[in-house]
């Protein structure tokens, strides 16, 4: 009598993932859960013992150095937001601001914080879009908020729609909404001109900071900020998922390269696109053709791209395609569909930094793209790195605030 429990076992190890699998690809195929999986807003800490999202020296900022309010959507959700005193601006007004409650402010426009930021006509902003999962103040992100203050700039928070503890559904359209209202709220309520004003994304971050970006740059007068930086950045959803694997490990739709059919159908039903690449190339071509209209003032773009070599959840090739893409506007002959032409081109506009880091820099007139790769950081500890810190602090410099000016 033959012993079929070999291949009961073997029937088990092969069929119980595959099942697993197929399960998950079915599930994902729903946007309830598909989003679910992409946004991961649910994975929050927020019911943990001891997490009070509105006591800034919970999270090692000085008393009242940070103000938790809210900010309210064009399409009416309440979004959870911080304002980040830099730490010098601070200092100098310690004892007048210890003196304010504390807590969540049901007016920010009345705190003094607030006035200290409208009324310095030199105050620097960094809006900071934070990537998927949790809310404004989760994992390592209060430490990036005290890299960016301790470096004399107010820093913008907010926890999108859905994560935190603000209301609604994460969706792309809502995120750059979200997104929008905050550019919004520096811009008209604090009166902070785009030209002091850094947008700046990690991982989810910069998919929202792109989005944003095109919404300002197409609207009627444009909004030209400082300029945008985007840390771990992804080319679109779609083809970022088809090669992604979690950790670097544990692929994701990766097997389905073997039937690509299935991948193409699968790919279909990614509801939320995010499509990073193409709207760079969009963006640049506003700008290039506001400079062909005579009547219309001229544009500026500062574009920073970063990844860490080590990042085992987004791969750093994912920049490539938002750099070309982005130079592609730039371009408008077809001189950027010749691939030959364009790695000789990327390569003389390439300093080589080491086996594994280099900067590549394409500048036409009031435009400029950086590519900059680094060999450690992986997906999060990049966000503090120096080479973030030094694109920020080029933004600002003295020669784009003459441009500006």
């Amino acid at each position: 009598m033959t012993n079929k429990a070999p291949y009961l076992a073997v029937g088990l190890v092969v069929g119980v993932p595959l099942a697993i699998y197929g399960l998950f690809l079915g599930l994902a195929a729903v946007p309830f859960f598909q989003r679910h999986f992409l946004y991961a807003h649910k994975f929050s800490t927020i019911w943990l013992p001891g997490t009070d999202l509105n006591d800034p020296q919970r999270w090692g900022f000085a008393k009242n150095q940070a103000t938790p309010f809210t900010l309210t959507t064009a399409d009416n959700q309440t979004l959870h937001a911080w304002h980040i005193l830099p730490l010098s601006t601070y200092q100098q007004h310690e004892s007048s601001l210890v003196s304010q409650p504390t807590g969540l402010s049901n007016d920010i426009t009345t705190t003094q914080n607030f006035k200290l930021l409208q009324d310095d006509p030199s105050a620097k902003l960094i809006i900071s879009f934070h990537g998927n999962a949790g809310h404004l103040l989760q994992s390592l992100r209060p430490r990036l908020y005290h890299t960016l203050s301790d470096s004399n700039y107010h820093v913008l928070a907010l926890s999108y729609r859905g994560f935190g503890l603000s209301t609604g559904s994460p969706t792309e359209a809502g995120l750059i909404i979200d997104a929008a209202t905050a550019v919004n709220f520096a811009v008209q309520t604090a009166g902070i001109p785009p030209s002091r004003i850094v947008l700046l994304g990690h991982s989810l971050g910069t998919a929202v900071a792109s989005g944003v970006s095109e919404l300002s740059t197409a609207a009627r007068e444009g909004a030209d900020f400082a300029g945008v930086v985007l840390v771990a950045p992804f080319s679109s959803l779609p083809t970022m998922l088809s090669g992604y694997s979690i950790a670097g490990y544990l692929p994701v739709l990766r097997p389905l390269v073997w039937w690509p059919w299935l991948l193409d159908r699968v790919m279909d039903r990614v509801v939320d696109k995010w499509d990073s690449a193409g709207r760079w190339g969009r963006i640049v071509r506003e700008i290039i053709k506001a400079h062909g209209e005579g009547g219309r003032r001229r544009r500026r773009l500062r574009l920073s791209l970063l990844h860490a070599r080590n990042d085992w959840d987004i791969p750093c090739h994912e920049d490539d395609k938002i750099f070309r893409a982005a130079v592609g506007g730039l371009l408008q002959d077809g001189r950027e569909a010749d691939d030959e032409w364009f790695k000789r081109e990327k390569e003389a506009r390439t300093e080589r930094l080491g086996t594994d880091a280099f900067v590549s820099t394409w500048k036409e007139g009031d435009v400029e793209i950086r590519q900059e790769l680094v060999p450690w950081g992986g997906h999060n500890d990049v966000a503090f790195s120096a080479p973030v810190m030094l694109a920020i602090m080029r933004c600002f410099d003295t020669e784009v605030a003459e441009t500006i000016s």
